[in-house]
């Protein structure tokens, strides 16, 4: 790995740079003196301002170590840090990185951590070399799984009583993305995806009357996975009613090949319009993961109007299945 330390990165809404002594004061104030940011973190929250600087000096002493990864997590419109983001732990061995980061709750529910985490996978496949980054919660703490899985890192499973936080002994719930897979999805991603998806459903799109009974192929569907590969579908209208539609066809086709879990749906009608899912359809996905309610759909071609599976199905009955 070519190590190159804690560099300043720049997003839409970020700054991720190295800390400086005058950061005590908004460290101490904006995550590291509330109790219920730090509860499954493995540190107590501060009590003075002076544990911050203590910290940040400790941090400001190593920053021209190369292997050192410590970065503030500046929002732009706050003009000052409102979280940290880590390398907590870094294998030469595995050529890995295990990060930890950790936001003030002014700021949660923003997509701040996400957008923090996105970067830096980006900075440590890319600048550094890193072949595997990792990173676990407690699972009491759900919404930090989420950011990880919005970042395309993959549930490995919980090791069980496998960590310590201001809980106590906990379990560790541990999710990991290799390098291959984050180039996979950047050059899917590079494209125009939905227009690259139309044109996938597109291609089996072939309306047909099969028997008397049966017609096929007059609406397609194209979704792709978190992984990020493509599965398409057509739909099968029978006259019994024992038909299917072309969006779970091409799930079936997806849990087929080993995967479960949609990041984006395309389905064509045959009018070459594209339009949302049936409910048969809408409630087939929301079962796949407890992350369904995330998956986007293509509206419109035209104009990109998307929707969320959640706001098709508000209040859905299953959501507490999964806390199971």
């Amino acid at each position: 790995m070519n190590h190159k330390g804690t560099q300043w990165i720049e997003t839409e809404r970020l700054q991720l740079r190295p800390f400086g002594l005058e950061d005590a004061e908004a460290m101490y104030r904006n995550w590291a003196s509330d109790a219920e940011v730090t509860k499954f973190l493995t540190w107590k929250p501060y009590e003075s301002v002076e544990e911050s600087r203590k910290t940040i000096e400790d941090w400001y002493g190593k920053r021209e170590e190369k292997e050192f990864y410590q970065w503030a997590v500046v929002y732009k419109e706050a003009g000052e840090p409102v979280g940290s983001v880590s390398a907590t732990r870094v294998d030469n061995d595995t050529e890995s990185v295990t990060i930890g980061y950790c936001i003030g709750r002014a700021w949660w529910g923003k997509g701040i951590t996400v957008e923090a985490l996105k970067a830096l996978i980006a900075f440590f496949f890319e600048e550094v070399g890193v072949h595997c980054m990792n990173a676990c919660h407690d699972p009491r703490n759900p919404n930090s799984g989420k950011v990880m899985k919005k970042c395309g890192m993959a549930y490995e499973g919980t090791w069980r009583a496998g960590g310590i936080n201001n809980q106590g002994i906990c379990d560790e719930s541990w999710y990991s993305i290799l390098k291959e897979e984050y180039c996979r999805r950047k050059r899917i991603f590079g494209y125009d995806v939905w227009n690259w998806l139309y044109e996938k459903a597109a291609s089996v799109q072939n309306g047909r009357t099969v028997s008397p009974f049966i017609d096929a192929g007059g609406v397609a569907a194209a979704v792709l996975t978190k992984k990020g590969n493509v599965y398409t579908g057509i739909c099968i209208d029978a006259t019994s009613g024992l038909g299917m539609c072309g969006e779970r066809n091409a799930i079936g086709n997806m849990l087929t090949n080993g995967e479960h879990q949609i990041d984006k749906v395309v389905a064509v009608m045959p009018d070459g319009k594209t339009g949302p899912p049936c409910g048969a359809c809408r409630e087939a996905m929301m079962q796949l993961d407890e992350n369904s309610g995330e998956i986007e759909i293509l509206l419109d071609l035209d104009t990109k109007k998307t929707v969320r599976l959640k706001e098709l199905m508000p209040n859905w009955w299953g959501h507490e299945r999964f806390k199971d």
